[in-house]
């Protein structure tokens, strides 16, 4: 599990920021998106797919998250 920092950058895209590894990604795709439900499995925009816990969506916000697969390097 990874400390992951999440906010929204203004033009309504969610930044993913992983402090450890310095990676800062834009989420492209979540298997919830609604503010009760926000978070599952979550795509960036390098191809990485990271599971965040469902829950209620709150931006800024600081969470736990696990790699599932990594994008093409």
């Amino acid at each position: 599990m990874a400390k992951v920092m999440l906010r929204d950058n203004g033009d309504g895209q969610i930044l993913f920021y992983v402090a450890k590894k310095d990676m800062e990604e834009i989420i492209k795709e979540l298997e919830f998106d609604s503010d009760e439900k926000w978070g599952g499995n979550v795509s960036l925009t390098n191809g990485d797919v990271w599971y965040i816990k469902p829950g209620p969506k709150n931006l800024p916000d600081e969470v736990d998250a696990k790699i599932i697969t990594r994008g093409e390097d």
